[in-house]
This record gives C-alpha cells, structure tokens and sequence, in this order.
C-alpha cells in the first residue's frame, strides 16, 4: 500500500509542476519613464548646457562675421600674402566652429545619458520588484517588444531549440 502510494506520488508530481500556472503582465516602458519626476530637473540640465553651447556657438559665428567683413572691406591694395593669411584665419575659424559643435554634441549626449542611467535603472528595478512581488513569470514591454522582466522559474528553451535545429 505505501508503495502505491509512494508511485502515485511520483506519478502525479510532473502533472503538478506542469500545471503552475505563469503569469504574464505588461508594462509600457515609454509611458512609465515620461512620468518619472527626476525628468524634470534632467530637461533642466540639459537646456542650460544647450544654452550654453548656443552661446559659445554664437560667439564663434560672430567671430567669423567680423572676419568675414574685415575681409571684404580690406582695400584693393592688400598684398597676395596677406590676402591669404586672411583666408587662413577665416579657414581655421570654420575649423574652430565645426570642432566645437561636434564637441558640444557629444558632450550634451554623454550628459543626458549620464543624467538618465540612474533612471532608467530605477525603472528596470521597479518593474524587476512587481514581477518578484506579484510572482509573474513574464513582465513583457510594449514600447520595446522586448521582455522587462523574467523569473528565475522560467524555463529556457534555448536547448531545446538548440537540439531541435541538431546545433550542439
């Protein structure tokens, strides 16, 4: 009798674990991080250094105007010398201004993602924290397509598939 009961025990116990049920939610990544309050101090920062690379951006246009007039009214008489040390200087100017905007735009971009990580990353937890909380297998992203959250119960079927398509 124990022996029965101890094969039916066996016997029963896969049905049990196949029958967990999962539990699958969603999340719209997008909508949650447009709402996070940290965004606004971010924008903030960002506009100032914005404003401040149109500053410097002006003052190397204005530069560059001057130059331009400067050579423009320079009178008939120039020499051929100084004629092209003139187009030098207004050459090195659009030099200047094309190596600080690059500059400007890298440096913007590094700031925003600097100032996003910490963010995006309190989100990642925030989403990883409901899927423990709530036990779901699954935390799917709609923005993205992608998967926000997995349990460490799902099952990976990359083997499987693996040995499916005969790859070792």
């Amino acid at each position: 009798m124990f022996k029965k009961l101890i094969i039916l025990f066996f016997a029963i116990m896969p049905l049990a674990l196949v029958a967990q049920e999962t539990k699958i939610a969603f999340v719209n990544s997008q909508e949650i991080f447009g709402m996070m309050p940290e965004l606004g101090a971010i924008e903030t920062q960002l506009n100032t250094k914005q404003e401040q690379v149109k500053k410097n951006a002006a003052a190397l246009e204005n530069e560059y105007n001057l130059k331009m007039e400067e050579f423009k009214k320079s009178d008939d008489e120039v020499t051929e010398a100084l004629l092209l040390d003139r187009q030098k200087q207004i050459q090195q100017i659009e030099e200047r201004y094309q190596a600080f905007i690059q500059n400007s735009q890298k440096e913007v971009q590094d700031l925003q993602q600097k100032l996003l990580a910490p963010v995006q990353e309190k989100m990642q937890k925030a989403i990883q924290a409901v899927g423990e909380e709530k036990g779901y297998t699954y935390i799917l992203d709609l923005s993205s397509g992608s998967v926000a959250y997995h349990s460490t119960t799902a099952i990976d079927a990359n083997p499987l598939v693996k040995a499916k398509l005969g790859i070792n």
